[in-house]
């Protein structure tokens, strides 16, 4: 074979390349919807924790993923119509944060995959047939909230152990914070302990709610968080301090707020879990035949500082079990 009829060869073998290229099936860009009941943040995606998750899993916002997310700002009724809007735009899965949430997007689909994130207990509302086989397109990341309701409450006692009256308040649109707050009922029996209950639907029953604890003063607050009561939770924090009343918080953002103490999961944590559900189900895994999982870790958070403001003595045995203590 001579010089001349190498180079026609090799001339052919780079033509054909250069047309099969472009024919190239190009790289799945999977489209991820968020849904959650709570406001909207300044970047108004999903949670920072969850994408730099999903980063580490191989999932390049702009590249390989995009996002829709959609935030309801404590207005439950939106919800539904929010899921729909997911649905219309053809994501490849739903991410949601809240009952309230998951339970949108599953009356919206029951196709398109759903990983949910702190819902509540998630078999005790009906979400889910079963931890162990939640069946159905939805899985997720739960929490024993009822179980860690009585735990916090028996946590409050320990600091404020002369409380009878403890003041109960919970979203009664959240049929998972309506569960929490029963539990917070069945432990104060246990406890000796008078619930004084404030269900709340809106924003304007807090105010009512906070007025009435202004008239009769309780020993002590247990706060059931979810969207509502999250964005509301500043008000709820200065009367709180201006009142010189104790307060029991689900999470540890109240805490760093100034709230007293919290006893809950890290949402981050959560966060990096409903990331590897993703991916499993992105590489094909069936939600209903992947278990819900439930934290493995709680976390005590005391604040010393608030507690020297309500003349409160932290007792050394709880401040030794205290995964962080702001001083």
């Amino acid at each position: 074979m001579d010089r001349r009829t190498v180079l026609l060869i090799a001339g052919v073998g780079l033509l054909a390349l250069s047309f099969s290229t472009p024919a190239q099936k190009q790289a799945k860009v999977w489209r991820i919807g968020f849904l959650s009941g709570g406001p909207r943040p300044t970047d108004g995606g999903p949670p920072a924790a969850l994408r730099q998750s999903l980063e580490e899993l191989g999932y390049v916002d702009g590249k390989n993923v995009t996002y829709a997310a959609r935030w309801a700002e404590a207005r439950i009724e939106r919800l539904p119509g929010l899921a729909v809007e997911l649905v219309g735009l053809e994501v490849d899965l739903l991410l949601t944060a809240g009952g309230p949430a998951a339970e949108a997007a599953k009356g919206a689909t029951s196709t398109i995959p759903i990983v949910f994130v702190a819902p509540g207990d998630a078999a005790d509302t009906g979400l889910v047939t079963s931890l162990a086989r939640p069946g159905g397109n939805i899985t997720g990341i739960s929490d024993p909230a009822t179980e860690l309701s009585a735990k916090r409450l028996g946590l409050l006692k320990e600091v404020v152990p002369s409380a009878t009256r403890v003041a109960v308040i919970w979203n009664a649109n959240d049929r998972a914070m309506t569960l929490r707050y029963g539990a917070v009922e069945k432990a104060a029996r246990v406890l000796r302990v008078t619930v004084e209950p404030f269900a709340v639907r809106e924003a304007n029953d807090i105010d009512a709610a906070l007025s009435t604890m202004t008239r009769e003063r309780p020993d002590a607050v247990f706060l059931v968080s979810d969207a509502l009561t999250n964005i509301n939770r500043k008000r709820i924090l200065d009367f709180a301090a201006t009142h010189h009343i104790p307060a029991m918080y689900e999470f540890g953002f109240y805490v760093r707020d100034g709230g007293l103490m919290s006893y809950g999961p890290n949402m981050d944590d959560m966060w990096h879990r409903a990331a590897i559900y993703v991916d499993r189900i992105l590489k094909g895994a069936k939600p209903g035949e992947l278990p819900v999982e439930q934290p493995t870790r709680y976390y005590l958070i005391v604040n010393l500082k608030t507690a020297k403001e309500l003349e409160l003595t932290i007792p050394q045995p709880l401040l030794l079990r205290a995964d962080d203590v702001i001083k």
